[in-house]
Parts: C-alpha cells; structure tokens; sequence
C-alpha cells in the first residue's frame, strides 16, 4: 500500500485525452494506493482501503504527492559520446543545418556508434536508464537510428532489447533507420532509401526487434515521397508508424502522419493549421518536445495551445539525444510547458502520462492510477500536483513503483513545505 499522500494526482481511463479533457484530472486527498500482483487493485481515502486491506508492505509517501509513472514518448537513448562541442558552435551562432552540413549533427553520433561495441553501447544504455528512473520516468519510446547500416541499426535494437530485459524501465523501441542520409550514400540518396524499404525493415521485423518505425521527415533527410514510400513498407510488415514531423520547416509531415493514420507526429514547431486539423481528424498523438527549440536556439516554438484547441491529443518528451536535447527529466519538460505552452499543471500531467503512454498503444495499462491497470507510481516530495510546473530545478522525486514493486527509493532532502495561497496554509502543513 502507498499511503501518507497529501495527494494522489491522475488523468483518467484508457484513451488520450484532448481539448479540454487533457486538463480534466482526479486529485484525491489523504487517499491510497493498494497493489496486488503488480496491479493496482483500489485507489481512494486510505481509511476506506485499510479497512479493506491488510498490506504486507507499505509505502509512505509523507505528505507528498503521488502521480502516475511518466512516460517519455520520444527518445533517442543508444549512442556513444557526446556533442557539446555543437552546443558550444550553437552558442557562438551556428545553426543545426549549418553544423550538420560540416560532417556534425547526426552523422556525428552515427561514427560513434558504428565504432561502439554492443557492450560499450549496453553499459553507457543502462546507466541513461537509471537516470530517468531517477527522475520518475517508469517507460520510455526508444528510438535507433544512429547505425544507418542494417549490422549497425541491428546492433542498437538488439542493445535495446537487451537493457529492456534487465532494467525495470520499460522500452518501446522504434526502428529510425530513416534518420538522416549516412556519408556513403550522400551522392545517391534514392539508392539509401532503397536500403531501408527493401532490406532494412524486412531485417528488423523478421528479427522482432522493433514495434514502430519511425522517419525524420524533412527535406535535407527525407522527403515526402522518400517517407511515403518508407512509411507504406513497414505499414505492411507490421510496424505503428511515427514521424518527425514538421520541425525545420512546413514540409507537411503532420499530413503525412494523418495520411498514414500514425501513432504520433513528433516536434511540430512549423505545422500550419490544415496540419493540426488533420492529426485532430485522424486521432494522432503529438508529441511535443519543448526543450529541444532552446537547446537549438531556435525562437520557432510548436503552436502547443493552438494544437490542443484544434483537438489534437498532445503528449510531452524530453527527446533525450546527444545533440538537440540532453536532458532526461520529464517534471522539467513539464515546468517548461506551463513556461512556454502556457499548459496548467494537469494538462502537462496528462500529456505526460496518460497521452505519452496513449501513443505508445499502453494506454490500456499504463498512464494512470486506477484499478485494474499497472501499479507504475511516483511519490513527489511536494504538497500538490501544482509543484510539478511550479518549482524548477530540484529533482522531487522520492520513491518510484513499476509494476508493483519499488524500484527506487529514497529519503526526501527536506521537509515538504505545505502550499500557501490566498487563505494561508492548505492543511498540508511542515512535514
């Protein structure tokens, strides 16, 4: 049993949640969590569950909040070496394309990774996924896309799975063969993408190594027919489809993914308004990445409001990669959406948990805290679930469920402070 939380804090149901419906959440006060068999079996006042339950463990969450397990949608987590040398050009006044178009960027990280062993790439994999564990993310989207060989694509998926065997962060890897052109075919990009269609993702789907397929649409990686055709291929062998779509420029790559019925379109920083229509007509996700415009210095920001007035479902990552976005903290992607979106607490609350896991196909299990699903929980230490997007900085997460069982745990650095507002303390009080 969790208990002790001043709050318990969660969307609802088994569906993405859009328009007004992402800010519509439960919060429950002085409320529990019982879990048997790794599966949440009550949630509600704590009274009423200890006198239904008699728990072998406990849980307390000390007056903190308790939230569902985040879910990060769109990751790049397998690759060796970092690329702060193009965060400091990026601070000097180069550009992402003028960086890439020097030999950096992608193809940077892609001869790192062709060099890396599958056990260099498994340790350096493993202690990234501590690290969002750490920060209260319990499943993550994980993307290749770093080899831009079939040997080496195979080797990051074969790395993924292995991790996702041994590390109680759950993986839903995607196949990114299609995420940049790689050096040895940059004369004859037709005949690369010839490589992905024909023998790439008949490779990884014959191996089962990936769920999804995903494909960097834009015009110096892969354009619309270059995409179409990548897209169809691994619609017919099996993969859900999800796109980079519309970040350097309108391409049309939200259209794309409303064509193709996607999972998700991902970025959107340039989509026009045919654009939202189309992913809100088609139910696709998209996943927002709200950290990625600074860490590239772009002023270009996805329309995050206009999309969910739009109806569109929306979902939040950090996009964790070596060049546009190192940061694996979701509560802070959270704070920067209610920064920069203008997003209320429950709406981040929603886009990262029920909406993320949504695009993943688990919003069935995952992404919420109710009977039936999945125990994947997080006890904050903060007073409520307002704290998420209020306070910057400081990593508040104590304790982390995953399928029932405690995978982290931890005392908290300080006394909560109970919230104040225009009528003085809320009840929480100094714990």
């Amino acid at each position: 049993m969790v208990h002790g939380a001043a709050e318990i804090a969660t969307p609802a149901g088994c569906a993405a949640r859009s328009g007004r419906a992402l800010g519509e959440i439960q919060v429950l006060r002085a409320a529990a969590v019982a879990v048997r068999d790794g599966r949440i079996a009550a949630v509600g006042p704590e009274a009423e569950l200890r006198a239904r339950f008699e728990p072998e463990r406990e849980l307390d969450a000390r007056g903190g909040t308790v939230v569902p397990g985040f879910v990060d949608a769109h990751t790049h987590p397998v690759f060796d070496g970092t690329r702060e040398d193009e965060f400091e050009l990026r601070t000097r006044g180069a550009s992402y394309l003028e960086i890439a178009a020097a030999g950096g960027g992608i193809l940077s990280s892609v001869r790192g990774l062709r060099a890396a062993s599958e056990e260099q790439l498994l340790a350096r994999l493993r202690v990234r996924l501590d690290r969002f564990l750490e920060h209260g993310t319990t499943t993550i989207e994980a993307k290749s896309g770093y080899g831009l060989t079939t040997a080496d694509e195979l080797k990051s998926l074969r790395v993924l799975a292995a991790a996702a065997a041994r590390h109680p962060v759950e993986i839903a890897a995607t196949f990114l063969g299609a995420h940049d052109v790689p050096a040895e075919h940059r004369d004859d990009p037709a005949r690369y993408v010839d490589l992905v269609e024909r023998e790439m993702l008949p490779a990884v789907a014959s191996a089962g190594l990936a769920e999804a397929c995903d494909v960097f649409v834009e015009a110096h990686t892969f354009g619309l027919e270059a995409s179409r055709r990548i897209l169809a291929r691994a619609q017919q062998l099996g993969f859900t489809l999800r796109l980079h779509a519309d970040q350097l420029s309108l391409l049309g790559g939200a259209r794309l993914a409303a064509e193709f019925g996607a999972r998700s379109a991902d970025h959107l920083e340039f989509v026009d308004d045919a654009g939202a229509e189309a992913l809100a007509a088609a139910g696709v996700t998209a996943v927002l990445c709200p950290l990625v415009p600074l860490y590239l210095r772009q002023e270009r920001e996805a329309p995050a409001r206009r999309l969910v007035e739009r109806g569109v479902p929306v979902a939040l990552s950090t996009d964790f990669n070596p060049g546009s976005c190192y940061l694996q903290s979701l509560p802070q992607v959270l704070a920067w959406a209610a920064l920069r979106y203008r997003f209320t607490a429950a709406e981040a609350l929603t886009a990262a948990t029920l909406n993320a896991a949504a695009s993943l196909g688990r919003a069935h299990r995952l992404g919420s805290i109710e009977a039936g699903k999945e125990a994947d929980l997080v006890v904050l230490d903060v007073p409520n679930h307002l704290h998420l997007v209020y306070e910057l900085g400081r990593n508040a997460v104590r304790a982390v469920v995953k399928g029932g069982r405690v995978v982290l745990e931890r005392e908290p650095a300080a006394p909560i402070l109970g919230a104040r507002g225009p009528g003085g303390s809320n009840g929480a009080g100094v714990r």
